[in-house]
């Protein structure tokens, strides 16, 4: 995709650091940062361009003019990340889809808008996210798999193919999800972990605990 307005970043945390290289290598204009810390404390510059302002100097713009790129992370904070999300988009304000030059898209991938497809990353042949989703760097999606709005796939994440989740899905760094599963909407899978089966809503996986040797001299 083409970003043919000027885009703000919301936020200035680690999230937004990635993001912002991200919208640099699509070869957009990024007009600057809208974040209350910063903006609150006198600084008038990030990482080489300019804090706007909080949240409320968003009325200064017209929705048709400029794009927004969610800078804000997964856990902790997930809620704020997609309560942001709703009431901009609400208001008219369009946060489009952003894929990272490097990622290898299959045919007939739909990337929905304000998802985020980081660096790295493989989706192969008919994989759908949904609106706000991070995939985040490296992850992995095989054939069909079908991912709900404001979901997070953590970098190394690997999904065989057609696996499918409701919204609001945590899938930890470096888990695994076997072919077919269905994850039930808010479902947590922990970092490591390995899916063999489908998960109901609001269901946590975690990783089980390394045993301790027990080493006799």
């Amino acid at each position: 995709m083409i970003l043919d307005r000027p885009t703000i970043i919301l936020g200035a945390g680690g999230h937004a650091k990635v993001v912002l290289d991200l919208v640099n290598a699509m070869g957009a204009y990024v007009a600057g940062i809208l974040d209350p810390q910063l903006h609150e404390t006198g600084v008038t510059e990030w990482r080489g361009i300019p804090v706007l302002g909080n949240d409320s100097t968003l009325e200064c713009y017209q929705t048709d003019r400029i794009y927004l790129a969610n800078g804000l992370g997964s856990l902790p904070g997930w809620d704020r990340r997609n309560l942001l999300y709703d009431k901009l988009t609400i208001k008219g304000f369009h946060f489009p889809a952003l894929v990272h030059p490097t990622v290898i898209m299959g045919s007939g991938v739909a990337v929905s808008h304000g998802a985020q497809v980081m660096a790295g990353c493989i989706l192969q042949a008919d994989v759908s996210i949904g609106e706000n989703t991070i995939v985040n760097t490296g992850a992995q999606l095989d054939h069909d798999c079908s991912i709900g709005k404001h979901c997070h796939i953590a970098p190394g994440a690997t999904l065989s193919g057609d696996v499918s989740t409701g919204n609001c899905c945590h899938i930890g760094t470096n888990a695994a999800v076997i072919q077919g599963c269905h994850l039930g909407e808010g479902v947590v899978v922990g970092a490591g972990s390995t899916v063999l089966h489908d998960l109901p809503a609001y269901a946590k996986l975690l990783a089980a605990k390394p045993q301790a040797l027990n080493i006799t001299t």
